[in-house]
């Protein structure tokens, strides 16, 4: 689904949006958050005495980036499944055949 379907799918009537499942996306979010505090650590811990920061603070900005990205599209991902589940599907046409 493209960025503009996924809008009109979250576009209710009245303004209105399902509510995505946030336990779901917390328990999801919680495995993501403990690679990036091991790649952060990591970072941090292989960079050489008196230059700790130098060289490991754009690794720690990039990893967070990254995370920051991650946690959105699975929001909106979430968002746009809650939307989707809160419509029924559309009945299948039957082509002229009539059900038995």
């Amino acid at each position: 689904m493209g960025a503009r379907e996924a809008e009109l799918c979250l576009t209710g009537s009245i303004g209105m949006t399902p509510q995505m499942d946030r336990e779901r996306f917390k328990q999801e979010m919680r495995a993501e958050l403990e690679v990036l505090m091991e790649e952060m650590v990591e970072a941090v811990d292989s960079a050489p005495a008196g230059r700790i920061i130098r060289d490991s603070e754009e690794k720690v900005r990039d990893l967070f980036a990254e995370f920051r990205q991650k946690a959105f599209e699975k929001a909106m991902q979430a968002k746009v499944d809650a939307a989707e589940a809160a419509f029924p599907p559309s009945a299948q046409p039957s082509h002229g055949q009539t059900e038995t």
